[in-house]
Order: C-alpha cells, then sequence, then structure tokens
C-alpha cells in the first residue's frame, strides 16, 4: 500500500503525534509524508517528507491572533483551495505523482480535498477534529463558536471514510465511524524517566508573538529557574534560559521539570500528564485550545490563565498548588498509541479493497484538470 500522510504545519504537536505513528505504518507500507512548514522541518530529517503551503494563524503587533490579518493573509490561498486553483493544483501533482492508495490527514485540508476529488479513500486522524465528530464540554461562552469551528473543520476537511480522534480527555463520538483514542506519545516520552529537578519548562507554540513584557515579568519574578522553548532568544537571561527547538532536549527538559507552562495544545498537554507535571494552560484565543484549557482544569491536573495576562499572583498561586495537580495526574495517564495503530492498520485494510485508479492516469488527470 502507498499511504499519503499529509500534516497540518501550525506548530509542532501535529509533527510529534504523526512521528510517533509513522514508523509501525513505514514497516508495512511506502508512506510519504506531505507537511507544512513547522511540521516539515521536524519530519523531513527522518522521514521521506514534502513540503506544502499551510494555512495558519495571523498575528498582531499586540502578540495575539489576529482576525483581520489572519482573513487577508489566508484569502487568497483559501479561494485557490474553494476554486482547485494553481498552488492547490501543484500540491496535487505532488500528490498525485507519488499514485497513493489511501490518504491519511492530520488537520491537513490539501490533501484531504485531493482524496475526495479523486475518490481515494482517506481517514482523518488528529484532535482538532474532536469539536466536529465528538460532544464537547466547551469552556465557558464557547458553545456556539465551538459550533461554529465544527462547522468550518468540516467545511475544509470533508467527512473521511473513518475518523481517528486522540484526546488526553474523554468525549463522546457522533457518529459509529468516529473513533477516540488516548494521546498519541512519541517514543522518547513513552521512555522518559519522570523526576523533580526543579524549575518550569515554558513553550509558546508562536512564542514571538507570545513571549509579552507581562509573562517575561511574571517568569522572572517567581524565582524558578525557567527553560524557555518557542522563541527565538537564546542564551540565560537572570533566572531564564532560552533554547532551540531540540526533540531530545526539550523532552529531557519535560521530565526533569516540577511545573509547565504552555499554550494549550494536546499534544504537549498529552505528554505533560504522561509524566506526571501539573499544567498552567495559557490557550491562545482559539476555541480548541480553550476546550484543552478547561479540561485540564476538568481533570484536576492544573490550571488555566490569560495568555496575555498572566500576573505572578497567578503564576505563584498554580506553584503553590502544583503537588496537588502533580499527584492528580496519575489517574489521567494514557498511552493511545498502540490502540490507534491498531485501529488505522484495520480501516487502511479495509479502505484498501474499494477499487483504486492508476497513479500515472490520476496525475494526467489533474494535470490536465
Amino acid at each position: 500500500m502507498r499511504i499519503a500522510y499529509t500534516v497540518m504545519g501550525y506548530g509542532r504537536g501535529h509533527a510529534m503525534r504523526t512521528a510517533a505513528v509513522l514508523p509501525a505504518l513505514e514497516s508495512a507500507h511506502t508512506v510519504r509524508v506531505f507537511a507544512g512548514r513547522d511540521a516539515h522541518s521536524v519530519l523531513s530529517h527522518h522521514h521521506d517528507s514534502v513540503e506544502i503551503p499551510v494555512i495558519g494563524y495571523q498575528y498582531g503587533d499586540d502578540g495575539r491572533i489576529s482576525p483581520r490579518r489572519t482573513m487577508l493573509r489566508n484569502a487568497g490561498p483559501v479561494a485557490d483551495l474553494l476554486a482547485a486553483g494553481p498552488q492547490t493544483r501543484r500540491v496535487w501533482n505532488q500528490m498525485a505523482d507519488f499514485g497513493p492508495d489511501v490518504v491519511i490527514s492530520d488537520s491537513e485540508t490539501y490533501g484531504h480535498r485531493f482524496a475526495r476529488h479523486y475518490g481515494i479513500p482517506r481517514i482523518g486522524f488528529d484532535h482538532v477534529g474532536i469539536m466536529a465528530y465528538c460532544r464537547c464540554r466547551f469552556a465557558e461562552g464557547d458553545r456556539l463558536a465551538g459550533l461554529r469551528d465544527g462547522l468550518g473543520y468540516r467545511a475544509f476537511m470533508g467527512d473521511p471514510d473513518r475518523v481517528l480522534i486522540s484526546s488526553f480527555y474523554p468525549a463522546r463520538p457522533r457518529h459509529e465511524r468516529v473513533q477516540v483514542v488516548g494521546p498519541i506519545l512519541r517514543e522518547g516520552v513513552r521512555k522518559a524517566l519522570p523526576h523533580d529537578g526543579g524549575g518550569l519548562l515554558v513553550y509558546l507554540n508562536k512564542g514571538d508573538h507570545q513571549y509579552t513584557s507581562a509573562l517575561d515579568t511574571a517568569l522572572r519574578a517567581c524565582g524558578e529557574t525557567t527553560v524557555v522553548y518557542g522563541t527565538s532568544r537564546r542564551g540565560s537571561h537572570a533566572n531564564l534560559v532560552f533554547k532551540a527547538p531540540s526533540q531530545q532536549g526539550f523532552i529531557d527538559d519535560l521530565a526533569a521539570a516540577h511545573a509547565v507552562v504552555c499554550t494549550a495544545g494536546n499534544q504537549l498537554l498529552s505528554e505533560a500528564i504522561h509524566l506526571g507535571k501539573p499544567v498552567l494552560a495559557l490557550p491562545e484565543d482559539a476555541v480548541e485550545q480553550r476546550l484543552n484549557a478547561r479540561a485540564i482544569c476538568d481533570l484536576g491536573v492544573g490550571e488555566s490563565a490569560p495568555l496575555h495576562q498572566l500576573s505572578l499572583a497567578t503564576l505563584g498561586g498554580f506553584l503553590e498548588r502544583r503537588n496537588h495537580y502533580a499527584q492528580a495526574t496519575a489517574a489521567h495517564r494514557r498511552d493511545g498509541l498502540g490502540e490507534a495503530i491498531t485501529h488505522l492498520k484495520t480501516a487502511i485494510a479495509q479502505l484498501s479493497m474499494r477499487g483504486q485508479r492508476h497513479p500515472g492516469r490520476l496525475a494526467r488527470w489533474i494535470g490536465a484538470y
């Protein structure tokens, strides 16, 4: 089987989940990854990976997500995507040259639309789809926005033949073709030996926009030795150590930290819980991140605070209660990797029974589109 695995390139969480499942798929199938910027930079070192465009958030001068800039920046690519314009056809040609029998997509829309347009079986495998395919307990005031984002997700991704949702918190599927599994932990995290080496780990998925003066002030004033990932800063400043991206280095720092302060992506929150680390979640201005942050509070493994208004009082209060939250993580540790691989293999086997179009003919069809 030839599998095109397409990955959203905003942030690194999608890449971490993909990297965890790829070895099992590559051992039995020919797999090529089509990934956006951030994910491609992670996956291209160890996997056959092609970089594709990414549609992502844009930020204002205040470091917050800017709806206006996001719409302006993405208007052209979205119009091209919806109309199957020149950029979309270039991506589709790259996929057609590979000739996949099945497409697996982690929140990536070009792959979904390619597979849907040409009748190739597809599997959606991510976390964001939880808003579209499961019954969620949204943060206060987010129910309508959550329904909106769920509908928007389905508008871009469509309805795959199979849907697999990875989540560190429970959710009830809306359809029988939807399966919910536990967190997908990469090998380094699964092998890590957690301990309390003291200090904080801070991760921001778009740190140059999110590392505000208020956050800097709170981290410096808390007195904790703090390792910061996600910004372009480097070196030591007072009690802060700014580091470059490093998969193993990050895992080592996560395993040693006695608490984590981070944006509320599903992947890192899952890894922190697995390693017994209490979390202060700082959600971006996005429904899915607020949903994740609420789950952290509901599970009793941490707290949530506004990303751009973090105060020393809030951070200090969290640190005072961190031992209580750390103890609570034991009841919520779950590794869904084996379960996810089983579901993927079953879905691939079932979908492969469909008649497939010849890859070379498919490429010619797309080229003439």
